[in-house]
């Protein structure tokens, strides 16, 4: 069990998920990762690396954010500790949850720091690494779309509701601004003199 609470996490997409996640039902930590992954979650939150998600469990518990409230007893298996938000971790969650959808963060991706850097490169270099990109790009709006689709299907009529799909509709919705800017930039490049 934690001690006295510290000060509050740094927030982060995994520590704002596991809060709301553990506010609709007790979970252990791989009982966590496995539902951001069954829910499609894994596209927004990083759970990559499976230590990520017991780190962030333990970072939260010591805040007095989340708190243990049993175990989980599989056959032939060491029993799993399960955890459930605090009334705090909840006032937390939902305080992130609002500062991410109403404040802009000032990010600093790794595509665009190469952009800036991109004079470096022979033009022709910069033009078939571009292209690459916006190859690679337009498979991965084809195979999502595709496993979208699968999804929804595989859904009984009617079990679906629009907000279950938001987050895909603004990555997909970026990767085609994306796309759509790597044509554009590749057209212009091709067409510079030499």
């Amino acid at each position: 069990m934690a001690g006295p609470a510290s000060a509050a996490p740094r927030r982060s997409p995994l520590a704002m998920a596991v809060l709301l996640l553990l506010g609709i039902e007790p979970l252990h930590p791989y009982g966590l990762r496995r539902r951001i992954h069954d829910w499609d979650k894994d596209r927004v939150v990083n759970v990559t690396q499976r230590n990520s998600v017991y780190q962030t469990v333990e970072r939260l518990e010591r805040a007095g954010l989340i708190t243990q409230v049993g175990t989980a007893q599989q056959e032939k298996r060491p029993d799993k500790t399960l955890y459930r938000t605090t009334e705090e971790g909840a006032e937390t969650a939902r305080r992130w949850l609002l500062e991410l959808l109403t404040e802009p963060v000032e990010e600093y991706p790794s595509f665009p720091a190469a952009l800036a850097f991109l004079g470096v490169l022979p033009r022709e270099t910069v033009l078939a690494a571009l292209r690459e990109r916006a190859r690679t790009l337009a498979e991965r709006l084809e195979r999502e779309d595709a496993e979208v689709a699968a999804a929804i299907a595989a859904l009984p009529e009617g079990h679906l509701e629009p907000v279950n799909l938001i987050e895909y509709d603004y990555l997909r919705t970026m990767c085609s601004a994306e796309l759509a800017w790597l044509e554009r930039a590749i057209e212009g490049f091709a067409a510079e003199p030499e």
